[in-house]
């Protein structure tokens, strides 16, 4: 875990660029500050934004829930008497689609499968994120067109495979977005390696591959 001070730093930076009107950080704080979320980038670097307020930004960047928790963190792994390094832990993925649309691409996201609206950057916004439970995918603007959806398809290259805990759940979320009207690139189905999958369609031709056990 990196030391106090470098947080404290990080915090000082977050406050500096918020002055500084550095539009990337209005992002940031929306994302980790839940009462900036219904502010867009400009009334976000218009409101008054402490140090505090970007202490509690980094705090929550790094899996706490307040500087204090951070603060007692940081200082419980330093009065720890094993200083062996642990290996260092990987905990999530972020899969980047790109896309031609970012506004229609989170409302497939969240009108079809699901997900909310994590964040989208940009007037109009060229990047954001969608996010349900514990997946994030980003989306990133490109035009003209990066994917070759007729080749996606005829090879079924998958720009994203996400996993279900249990045969029921991916049955249930595979009849949740059929429902829903989602495009299927291949249906619910059992495979040979124990697993059963289905692959949804999004309007660029990404294909996301949903799997869960079998048994």
């Amino acid at each position: 875990m990196p030391s106090l001070e470098t947080f404290r730093k990080q915090a000082k930076l977050v406050l500096r660029w918020h002055r500084d009107r550095y539009h990337p950080v209005a992002a940031q704080i929306r994302t980790h500050l839940t009462r900036f979320r219904h502010l867009s980038d400009a009334a976000v670097l218009d409101h008054a934004f402490k140090l505090a307020d970007a202490q509690e930004l980094v705090a929550r960047q790094a899996g706490f829930d307040s500087w204090l928790a951070l603060k007692r963190g940081v200082t419980s792994m330093s009065d720890a008497t094993d200083l062996t390094a642990a290996r260092p832990r990987l905990v999530a993925a972020e899969p980047q689609l790109f896309v031609a649309d970012i506004g229609a691409s989170c409302a497939y996201f969240t009108g079809k499968l699901g997900f909310a609206v994590a964040f989208t950057y940009g007037e109009p916004p060229f990047y954001g994120q969608v996010a349900r439970d514990g997946v994030a995918l980003n989306l990133r603007c490109v035009v003209p067109p990066l994917i070759d959806s007729v080749r996606c398809a005829h090879d079924d290259l998958l720009s994203a495979s996400i996993t279900v805990e249990t045969r029921d759940a991916i049955k249930q979320l595979f009849l949740e977005f059929q429902s829903a009207g989602a495009v299927f690139h291949q249906t619910l189905r059992s495979e040979p390696w124990g697993a059963r999958t289905f692959i949804v369609k999004d309007p660029d031709g990404n294909l996301l591959l949903f799997s869960g056990p079998d048994r």
